[in-house]
């Protein structure tokens, strides 16, 4: 007697291959590679089912989860698409499995490994970066990589990694705050700064350490006594350079007084008479010199006389 087995034709669809995970920030997305049947015209649709620890399996529907994810022809569920409320809680322990259809027919089921959002998750850098420099210092805001909505379950801290050009890095933190100043930085010097997140789970004690982001580069600004110090060395510096110019003058006049003089000699001039004479040679040299010359009056010397009477001569003789 011959036995025949007889396979379910359900179990004929080849599984759907390499089904991944990503948990980016507050993204829940499963992926997987598209299933070929070279002798169907029909597509082939997916269903993708999940449950809790210790719980059934439930549809990925719009009641369930927020997120249709039943008899799908995209090879990607995406959790998080649908509104900030869709997507497994994020301290949950989460649990997928996947299979492909076609009409009456349907692959095995493929199920992946369970997942807790705040355990697995990759963390990427703060958002929204925004750098003021100040007096010695750089002021840093930014937002968080993604929300928290229970921060007594969950908080992010914050690092500054920062070095000044062509120095050595340097770490600050952790910080609670979106806005951390770096302070006791050098005047007119460019630093260097990248800000990373690093989750705190509390429930588990976990930490997830963050993607670095960008470098940026920014110049800080001078404080009150570093413009102090500037004017002081300006003045002092425009001093030095004029006493140096009038030294160095002085020395130039003292060393080239002769060529100096010889500059600023006003050469001899012509008389008006010999000029007219040049113009003019047939005059009399001597007419000319004379010409225009008026004669000067004689001068006198004023004579006085005195008289004296007789007994006032003789007492003058006397005295003589």
């Amino acid at each position: 007697m011959t036995t025949t087995l007889i396979f379910p034709t359900a179990l004929w669809l080849p599984t759907p291959q390499h089904p991944k995970i990503r948990l980016y920030n507050a993204e829940q997305v499963l992926s997987w590679e598209p299933v070929a049947l070279s002798n169907s015209t029909r597509p082939v649709v997916y269903r993708v089912q999940f449950k809790y620890t210790d719980s059934e399996w439930f549809m990925t529907d719009i009641m369930s989860i927020g997120v249709n994810c039943t008899q799908i022809t995209a090879t990607e569920c995406d959790f998080t698409a649908a509104s900030p409320s869709a997507g497994f809680p994020m301290d949950f322990n989460v649990t997928l499995r996947l299979r492909a259809e076609l009409g009456a027919l349907h692959s095995a089921w493929v199920t992946m490994p369970w997942f807790q959002h705040y355990r697995n998750v990759t963390v990427g850098p703060p958002e929204n970066i925004e750098v003021t420099p100040g007096e010695g210092s750089l002021i840093i805001r930014f937002s968080s990589p993604f929300d928290i909505a229970d921060t007594s379950t969950a908080l992010f801290w914050y690092y500054v990694h920062y070095w000044e050009k062509g120095g050595i890095q340097q770490v600050k933190g952790p910080f609670r705050s979106n806005s951390i100043s770096l302070d006791n930085l050098k005047p007119f010097r460019v630093y260097c700064l990248q800000v990373q997140a690093q989750l705190l789970w509390n429930k588990s004690n976990i930490f997830r350490l963050g993607h670095l982001s960008n470098t940026s580069c920014y110049k800080t600004m001078a404080d009150a006594s570093t413009e102090l110090q500037q004017v002081i060395l300006i003045s002092v510096g425009t001093f030095s350079l004029l006493s140096v110019l009038a030294g160095a003058c002085f020395f130039l006049v003292l060393k080239y007084r002769g060529l100096i003089k010889y500059w600023f000699h006003t050469p001899p001039s012509i008389p008006l008479q010999i000029e007219e004479y040049l113009k003019d040679p047939t005059q009399p040299i001597l007419e000319v010199l004379d010409k225009d010359s008026s004669p000067k009056d004689d001068v006198w010397d004023s004579v006085s006389i005195i008289s004296f009477p007789e007994k006032e001569q003789e007492d003058v003789l006397q005295t003589l």
